[in-house]
């Protein structure tokens, strides 16, 4: 079924809501869906919400019906429940309605429900079998509430709101670990795909504390993934805890013509109670305690083994700047053979910048470019179409805008990019950005994708946009909304191959959440 046919009968069975059920003069109910995916891995994945009216106390719901036309395949879904959350609008599974039920085109859900007076909130939820396609889309509407007044039929307030398969990659607590977080993901030549990320193992908070950098890996184009790996651990170094032993914000980069894969991570050590990036956390220097350290692990067997963390703090940071970390995103490779990998931290006079790693030997040596620009952090490079990297920061409070720089130079020079600072609105949070490179009609093309948390208050509306214009301009309506809801967001975007991207990000359903987008969706081509 298209988008046009599932339309036509979300459209059919609203009119007929209208039409064939007038609400009784004591029960009303309207529904609606909020725009967040549903997950494999998570047992329940709110899908509809019902908010049930009632004018008098003493009265029931006896049985709720849905219709799932709008699935794009009923077995994708493996159970189907209904929750009472009473007059609370927030999903919560501590009072089910009826019995569960397997998937079909229509469902109906028998019980008792006495309704208080007034707002009455319930809930259709979702689990997905863990072989559901991240192509395929869940969708359900509510077509007629059983009361002791009569039957009704809720209005429905989203008709054009589908829920997109997705992945909860990391959940809070899994493997033990309380907090996942700042995900980046890369694709290897073999098309394998990389998430690194930190374990944050006692709490959310950033360093210093317990963290680790982990690793995920697909091999079927992020339909599953391997066992969790740990692939940066400093343990007890030098006889202090695993708390003062953190390493976090990792950055991904893989050489194509080697296959070689980096990934570089800021860690801290014996200085409990700071943050690198605040007064006290680093200071000027090279020596561990003093300093943030610059590590770095290697891959050269497509991520499933590491090599161990190799410091290049004296090989990179210069001794006066406070702290230089790498960025927390994917590098890139350019045409003759020279890598980049994004880089961020704290000058000597503790202004924050963003610059490049350059490697011309193919990660043997290192150098640095000269910042882009000051009061500005988490960064992506991205080639255009003249040859010249394009870098997308994060800004700095209070400009609730990305900070664009150009570079024709390797980074030597660099000059505003037009929609520096007034194109691309942000909460400030770290965003992603990549070029994304596909054939059409024999003619090689590309466009950009950008990925942040698209407000300027809260890191909520988290979104894909794309720019046909290397980034000159980001038309709305080619804006492609994932989540609505809160999180902290963190995006990390990777073209998987020529027709799909994968995105990571920590959205409002689990600490890491996965999707997998088409090249038509992007193009917003009719499928």
């Amino acid at each position: 079924m298209n988008s046009k046919q599932v339309t036509g009968v979300v459209l059919a069975l609203t009119m007929s809501s209208v039409n064939a059920f007038a609400n009784s003069p004591v029960v009303s109910a309207r529904q609606d869906k909020a725009v967040h995916p549903v997950l494999m891995r998570n047992d329940f994945n709110p899908i509809v919400r019902i908010r049930v009216r009632s004018l008098e106390k003493a009265t029931f719901v006896t049985s709720l019906t849905f219709s799932l036309a709008g699935t794009d395949d009923v077995n994708d879904i493996d159970a189907l429940h209904v929750f009472s959350t009473r007059d609370k609008d927030s999903f919560a599974t501590g009072m089910r309605f009826g019995d569960g039920t397997t998937a079909k085109q229509e469902i109906t859900f028998r019980g008792s429900l006495r309704l208080d007076q007034g707002i009455n909130v319930l809930w259709l939820s979702c689990r997905l079998k863990r072989n559901a396609s991240l192509a395929h889309r869940v969708d359900a509407v509510c077509t007629e509430i059983k009361t002791s007044e009569g039957p009704i039929r809720p209005y429905n307030e989203t008709p054009d709101v589908s829920k997109r398969i997705g992945i909860a990659l990391r959940r809070h607590f899994d493997d033990g670990v309380h907090t996942h977080r700042i995900a980046v993901l890369a694709t290897t030549p073999k098309g394998t795909l990389l998430c690194a990320y930190d374990m944050r193992r006692r709490a959310s908070r950033d360093l210093q504390e317990d963290i680790d950098i982990g690793l995920l890996r697909s091999t079927d184009g992020g339909q599953s993934w391997e066992a969790q790996r740990v692939i940066m651990d400093m343990g007890e170094y030098d006889g202090l805890p695993q708390e003062q032993n953190g390493c976090s914000d990792p950055g991904i980069l893989v050489d194509p013509e080697t296959g070689e894969v980096f990934v570089a991570a800021v860690w801290t050590w014996g200085r409990p109670g700071t943050h690198q990036w605040s007064k006290g956390g680093s200071e000027p220097g090279f020596e561990i305690g003093k300093t943030a350290q610059f590590l770095m692990v290697r891959s050269k067997d497509d991520g499933q083994t590491w090599s161990q963390p190799e410091n290049l703090t004296r090989k990179l940071k210069h001794k006066d700047w406070i702290l230089f970390a790498p960025s927390p995103q994917q590098g890139i490779a350019l045409p003759d053979g020279t890598l980049v990998m994004p880089g961020q931290g704290r000058d000597a006079q503790d202004r924050h910048f963003s610059n490049l790693m350059i490697s011309r030997d193919h990660g043997v040596t290192w150098t640095l470019s000269n910042p882009a620009s000051y009061d500005n952090t988490e960064c992506q490079a991205v080639r255009l179409g003249d040859g010249s990297i394009m870098l997308n920061c994060r800004t700095e409070s209070p400009t609730k805008f990305r900070t664009v720089a150009v570079t024709s130079d390797l980074g030597k020079t660099w000059r505003p990019h037009p929609t520096n600072r007034k194109g691309l609105i942000e909460p400030n949070c770290n965003g992603s950005t990549i070029r994304f490179d596909y054939t059409e009609d024999g003619e090689n093309k590309h466009l950009l994708l950008f990925a942040n948390p698209y407000s300027q208050k809260a890191r909520d509306h988290h979104s894909i946009r794309v720019s046909f214009d290397d980034g000159l301009t980001w038309p709305e309506e080619s804006r492609i909304l994932l989540d609505v809801g809160g999180g902290r967001g963190y995006p990390s975007l990777s073209q998987i191959d020529e027709t799909h991207v994968g995105i990571v990000y920590e959205g409002s359903q689990s600490d890491l959440v996965f999707e997998k987008l088409s090249l038509d969706e992007l193009l917003h081509r009719a499928e």
